[in-house]
């Protein structure tokens, strides 16, 4: 395992990222494990060196949390891991359970606390940008959490840059607490990233901590191209009923993830073929390609990976020792369409 800054901050973590939306309950989503099912991935990341986990209050409303928390506390000790967490989406049905206010953000923090059974977490971060609250507000109570050793670093994830640009300013214009890392949707599909919020945190020194380096599956090698017809979506994409290629051994999360239909379509198997067609040249599988693309890039700190099969998680930690050269690079990038935004609902 690699090992890295994030950001410019001191803190160092692994070069992957174990993503815990997969751990919790199956009454949440049916492709999600449960504790028992779950344990064997966290001692298997931690067998590979990874030492970094990131969760977030809503998965499995809470569970995630929960699961992560007490394999992680049997497994290694607290100051042998990094921990992250999320907060913005409801955690119930009142009118304060979720979004970015004070109320809900310094009740969120000391319930996830709860939940993962420890004093602090190494990273909290904004899962959404909350347009019903004041970002001064939001960061204040951010600024008190860290002042109160809740917290060691606070993160943002998927936002427009002029967004980002003002909370930081904020941030230093107050003298509270930065964001140190932006967790943004960025893969070999979908990289509208790279026309400003990696050039901008690269500038500012925020780490990179990219969600569905996979899309969601789709860089795996699964899926084909041929599918039943889509029913109408959004800009033509796939649509609420359609399928997203044939599935060949997929997993139960591709079988039944709405979301991918909204975030990738039809011309993206062209990025995804050349990925397998590379994939097959190298004697590797197409998801370490595309991971390897990814480690490649400038200012991505970690991949934030998931894993409901062993191999996803030894693929992804072999997908370190890739090297792509130039030429392979521009074959594996040479068809991208570029997407309108998405990601950041």
């Amino acid at each position: 395992m690699d090992y890295i800054r994030l950001g410019t901050t001191g803190l160092k973590v692994s070069r992957i990222c174990l993503g815990c939306m997969s751990y919790g309950t199956p009454r949440w989503r049916e492709w999600v494990l449960d504790e028992e099912a779950s344990r064997p991935f966290f001692r298997r990341a931690i067998e590979h060196g990874i030492t970094f986990f990131d969760t977030a209050d809503m998965y499995s409303l809470g569970v995630s949390e929960e699961v992560t928390g007490r394999a992680l506390k049997e497994l290694l000790p607290r100051d042998q891991v990094v921990i992250a967490t999320k907060v913005f989406y409801p955690m119930g049905k009142g009118p304060n359970d979720g979004g970015l206010s004070r109320k809900h953000v310094l009740h969120a923090i000391d319930s996830s606390l709860r939940r993962l059974g420890t004093d602090y977490v190494d990273l909290y971060q904004i899962h959404r940008w909350d347009y019903a609250t004041p970002i001064e507000e939001t960061l204040r109570a951010l600024d008190d959490i860290v002042r109160a050793g809740k917290a060691r670093y606070i993160g943002a994830s998927s936002m427009f840059v002029h967004q980002f640009a003002r909370a930081l300013f904020t941030a230093e214009r107050q003298g509270w607490t930065r964001f140190v890392s932006m967790q943004n949707h960025y893969n070999l599909v979908y990289r509208e990233e790279e026309r400003e919020m990696i050039p901008f945190c690269m500038q500012e020194g925020i780490g990179i901590i990219p969600w569905s380096p996979l899309a969601r599956g789709l860089l795996s090698g699964t899926r084909k191209r041929e599918e039943a017809p889509a029913a109408p979506g959004r800009s033509g994409r796939f649509g609420a009923g359609a399928g997203v290629g044939k599935f060949e051994g997929a997993t139960s999360r591709a079988r039944s993830d709405a979301f991918v239909r909204e975030l990738y379509s039809q011309s993206d198997f062209d990025v995804v073929e050349r990925c397998v067609t590379l994939a097959s040249r190298r004697g590797v599988a197409p998801a370490q390609v595309a991971l390897a693309w990814l480690l490649h890039k400038p200012g991505v700190t970690a991949p934030i990976v998931g894993a409901t099969r062993m191999e996803h998680l030894d693929q992804a930690v072999g997908a370190l020792s890739v090297r792509l050269s130039e030429e392979e690079l521009r074959f594996l990038e040479e068809p991208y369409q570029p997407h309108p935004v998405l990601g950041h609902e």
